[in-house]
């Protein structure tokens, strides 16, 4: 009995890997929403946000710690989610819910509720390539005791993992110590802030990026962009295209973190979600 659990372990960990291989066949993405982006409304009405967010067209969304009244109850957030018509896209779920003593507790709520990515949001290592080869090795134990889950492990970058250390970059650490099976969560607004280009990003790592973080470049000093996705100048079209035909992406996750005058948390998000909707009918129309 044990050997026989031992293959069907093996054999899951195998396509699960192949799924998320170089050879990533061409996808279509579904929309999800960083629940961070609104977290003030997630707290006030975590129902009732959710259900509007789904009424603006979101399919999924990606939690970040907050359930609601469900935070000891994944068979009623489940329930929930399920009659609201939302997915569980991912989570962000810092190392030390993953750590030994708390990680069956940890996967368990998830699996209970469908997420199969739990991603790492922040290390505060990853600014040296020294500090993101720890974090690489640490990746890599959980992504070993997820996979025969159907579970994924990943990381999430901000600035600091893509600026240039050496003749390397945290990012590169991380991706080229963890498997092909951990994914490269690419936040494209700190990916551009970094000075590097998000569309290389997803060439370079092909079939990792499987959940991406859609979000307008915060703007900084000297920086007068709107931070609403399709009114910045980010080449969003050539990121759609790369995410389908080479990232493996299942994903577009929009985050917002920059709010516009006059804009609140929830109407920043819709307008965000409404302009990658546009890029992307813009996009398939020239088919």
């Amino acid at each position: 009995m044990k050997l026989k659990k031992l293959v069907i372990a093996l054999a899951c960990t195998a396509a699960l890997v192949s799924n998320y291989s170089h050879a990533a066949a061409p996808t279509k993405p579904q929309l999800s929403v960083q629940l961070w982006s609104v977290k003030d409304a997630v707290t006030a009405d975590f129902e009732g946000t959710l259900k509007q967010l789904k009424a603006y067209g979101f399919q999924g969304v990606e939690f970040a710690g907050n359930f609601g009244k469900y935070a000891d109850d994944a068979k009623g957030l489940k329930a929930f989610l399920d009659k609201t018509g939302l997915k569980a896209s991912a989570a962000h779920v810092p190392f030390d819910k993953l750590s030994p003593e708390n990680f069956d507790k940890t996967v368990a709520f998830y699996k209970a509720i469908d997420c199969p990515m739990l991603i790492i949001p922040f290390d505060k290592r990853a600014n040296t390539a020294e500090g993101a080869l720890a974090i690489a090795k640490e990746l890599s134990a959980i992504e070993a005791k997820l996979a025969p889950l159907g579970m994924h492990t990943g990381y999430h970058n901000h600035k600091q993992e893509m600026l240039d250390t050496g003749d390397t970059t945290p990012w590169d650490v991380i991706a080229k110590n963890t498997p092909t099976s951990v994914v490269l969560q690419q936040d494209v607004g700190w990916t551009e802030v970094a000075g590097k280009n998000p569309v290389d990003i997803v060439k370079h790592y092909p079939g990792r990026t499987i959940t991406t973080h859609y979000k307008a470049a915060a703007p900084e000093e000297g920086n007068k962009e709107d931070p609403i996705i399709g009114k910045d100048t980010t080449d969003w079209k050539g990121l759609v295209v790369a995410n389908r035909t080479i990232g493996g992406t299942l994903w577009l996750t929009v985050e917002q973190e920059v709010y516009p005058a006059g804009m609140t948390p929830m109407q920043s998000v819709e307008a965000s979600l409404k302009g990658l909707q546009k890029e992307i009918a813009e996009l398939d129309k020239k088919k």
